[in-house]
């Protein structure tokens, strides 16, 4: 019995009308068994969403994982089965948002700031050995060689110290005036040093950029700026030093210099890690070193940042309070101990059972 075309063709929708009926039939089916589960997890993952997975009990947290695992689950078979699209797309968004709050981690910005301080930057220090030995030796190098010059000629101050940073401070100036500069004798001296501490506050942020920023490039531009603000300290310690007051423009500069100096020293070992990555990526293309090294560098440039913070609050306020030496040295280097036992000691726990902290 031969069969029309036509009939071939009703034949052909009744059997695709069917099949999509059957196709909604399982579906159903399959919404039906688990629905109840899915709407636990999603309401589970809403409430972790808005308050974070703290705002869960211990059994809720449980039922979350439990319920992910479920939900993941189902959206196998509905793959597998070729489940209508809708459920499929439901499912892939439930179990995405889902594996955001179980695995993904769930800080606050607090805790983000606290694991930086306690366990990232540390940690980048005591991975930038060579990088801080050459920010701390292009300050030395180029504080002795200022002070060796300006020692033996005092005209080099000239050379090394810009007009607006020696501020009427200069080998021709008399020893009483460069003493009520440390001291703040006279009754204009607490203006001027004022003054003075915001423009070297500004003066050692801009130096502090460049050097890090500048690092790039194979780390010589860091190298040379840090020697050069070298430079400059060593210029001014001999212009005291030949007026008799070492000692006491020594305590000056340690109240706020231990601090201010190492920020410099430490943006330039910032620089430097940036230098490195260029200069000897090893195995990794240079790109890649530098991504890679980038992580470590940021968290020096962000130490360089917070030491100058804490360095402008003693400068303008502890170093004109204070005026004896004496104190003023046991503050400045004590500042230094702490700087020191912070970076060395803190996140140590860390670094034997994990990965460090990039």
């Amino acid at each position: 019995m031969d069969i029309g075309i036509g009939d071939r063709r009703e034949m052909g929708a009744t059997v695709n009308v069917g099949a999509i009926q059957t196709d909604m039939l399982r579906s159903a089916r399959f919404r039906v068994e688990r629905e109840a589960h899915w709407r636990q997890l999603d309401d589970l993952v809403t409430r972790a969403e808005k308050g974070g997975a703290a705002a869960l009990g211990y059994d809720e947290v449980r039922n979350l994982a439990g319920g992910y695992r479920q939900a993941m689950n189902s959206l196998s078979v509905a793959r597998d089965i070729s489940l209508d699209r809708a459920l499929i797309a439901y499912l892939e968004s439930l179990c995405a948002r889902a594996y955001l709050v179980v695995y993904a981690p769930q800080e606050s910005l607090g805790g983000l700031v606290t694991r930086l301080l306690v366990q990232g930057i540390p940690q980048a220090v005591r991975r930038s050995a060579l990088p801080l030995f050459i920010g701390f030796l292009a300050l030395i190098l180029g504080a002795l060689a200022g002070y060796k010059l300006c020692t033996s000629d005092p005209s080099w101050f000239y050379a090394f110290v810009p007009p607006e940073l020696a501020d009427q401070r200069t080998p021709d100036a008399s020893a009483d005036y460069l003493r009520s500069t440390i001291y703040g004798d006279d009754e204009h001296a607490g203006d001027r040093l004022a003054a003075f501490s915001a423009f070297l506050f500004s003066h050692n942020t801009t130096i502090v950029v460049l050097i890090f920023t500048l690092g790039i490039f194979v780390s010589l531009p860091s190298f040379i700026l840090t020697f050069y603000n070298g430079l400059i300290l060593g210029a001014f310690f001999a212009m005291f030093a030949r007026k008799g007051l070492g000692f006491d423009v020594f305590g000056w500069l340690s109240i706020h210099g231990v601090t201010e100096l190492a920020a410099i020293a430490i943006a330039c070992a910032g620089g430097a890690r940036l230098g490195l990555a260029v200069l000897l990526p090893g195995a990794r293309t240079r790109k890649e070193a530098l991504r890679h090294q980038g992580h470590d560098a940021v968290k020096l440039a962000i130490l360089a940042a917070l030491m100058l913070i804490v360095a402008a609050f003693i400068e303008g306020f502890l170093r004109q309070l204070i005026q004896d030496p004496v104190w003023r040295l046991a503050i400045g280097w004590g500042m230094g101990v702490f700087w020191v036992g912070w970076l060395l000691l803190s996140g140590r726990e860390n670094n034997v059972s994990r990965e460090p902290v990039r």
